[in-house]
């Protein structure tokens, strides 16, 4: 599914499916450009012992990422994060032969950089599924891509799950466009209530209903967009908005095809149209989970780990015992080869009787 490309079209393959997962769920933070990014505690984030996947720009200057992807064209991203190499960078197939921006250097030659083909077809019913059964008596195994929705949030999180994430924190993915304060002031006054998370489009409507004059009230700079600094005019605001409610809408018609593939969406965006389909969480109680789960690093001591023999076990904890499967050779506890076939039932009965025994777990940490 991933791959590395040379400036001569060689492919070598990155086997990075289920790399990160885990005996449990294990998480990820997904960090997109909506401006609420700046009000949250991104220390908090920062300081948490799981990965950031960020999205096109987002983080700039407030969180810097693990892994970053993006579907728009190369030129409107920046050349620390191509350059970087401990950002592990997921970019289509087809940007593989662009400059990175200021440089003479191909997007194949950027460090820690994989590729990935896209596939238009996935449906709400098999986003995320390795396997579709359309037209076809038997299941059939999908092209190896990634779902292309025309959305980079939708494009990260099937990397995301991909790579063994199953649990996957939306942090500054507001999923709107809302009006500034002075516009929703101006707005007010003419006798038009903007209501949280409508559509920017029947805003605007109702306003220019009202007699509002938009060219005036300089409604196109009040908008907020992103965190970082960077705007669009008042039109291509509209049109953004939309784009917003439509992939919050494919989400939510997705979210049985995510519960099938194990994977869980948390809200951790105030006001997000997300919350309203997906479960809301605030950062400090998700950071408490992470540091119950995975362990607190800021709290974790280090006094007596190298002089110290004690068996670091959780208190209470009963029995563990490692067996081996009754098909599995004697000879090698790692084979998964059958059992031989000539022997009888009741032969591989005393086979697996002799076999399964109390192995100690190997507790003892070395330094």
């Amino acid at each position: 599914m991933f791959f590395r490309i040379a400036t001569d079209g060689t492919q070598i393959r990155i086997p990075l499916e289920g790399a990160y997962s885990g005996p449990t769920r294990t998480g990820c933070w997904i960090i997109g450009g909506g401006p609420s990014l700046s009000d949250l505690p991104t220390q908090r984030i920062a300081a948490t012992p799981i990965p950031r996947f960020s999205i096109n720009l987002a983080g700039h200057r407030i969180l810097r990422p693990n892994f970053w992807t993006a579907y728009d064209p190369t030129g409107r991203f920046l050349r620390s994060t191509y350059l970087d190499p401990s950002i592990v960078k997921f970019i289509p197939r087809g940007r593989a032969m662009d400059v990175v921006p200021g440089t003479t250097s191909k997007v194949c030659d950027s460090p820690n950089t994989v590729f990935f083909d896209r596939d238009h077809a996935v449906g709400f019913n098999d986003f995320l599924s390795p396997f579709t059964s359309a037209n076809s008596q038997e299941p059939q195994r999908r092209h190896e891509a990634v779902t292309d929705w025309q959305d980079s949030l939708v494009q990260a999180i099937h990397l995301a799950w991909s790579i063994g994430f199953r649990k996957l924190y939306l942090a500054g993915c507001d999923m709107h466009v809302a009006p500034g304060p002075e516009w929703i002031l101006e707005a007010h006054a003419a006798g038009v209530t903007y209501v949280p998370r409508e559509l920017l489009r029947e805003f605007h409507r109702r306003c220019v209903d009202a007699g509002m004059d938009l060219s005036k009230c300089g409604a196109a700079t009040t908008t907020r967009q992103y965190h970082f600094d960077e705007s669009k005019p008042l039109s291509a605001a509209i049109q953004t908005d939309l784009h917003y409610f439509r992939v919050a809408q494919y989400l939510r018609l997705s979210r049985r095809a995510m519960a099938l593939a194990g994977l869980e969406l948390i809200s951790v965006t105030p006001g997000s149209r997300l919350n309203d389909y997906f479960p809301y969480q605030s950062v400090e109680t998700v950071a408490k989970h992470i540091a119950a789960e995975v362990g607190n690093p800021q709290q974790e001591t280090t006094r007596g780990l190298y002089t110290e023999q004690v068996q670091r076990v959780p208190p209470g904890l009963g029995p563990m015992r490692d067996y081996r499967p009754h098909h599995w050779p004697k000879t090698s506890a790692n084979s998964r080869a059958a059992s031989p076939s000539h022997l009888s039932r009741k032969e591989r009965l005393a086979q697996l009787a002799a076999e399964v025994k109390d192995i100690p777990v190997p507790i003892r940490e070395e330094g």
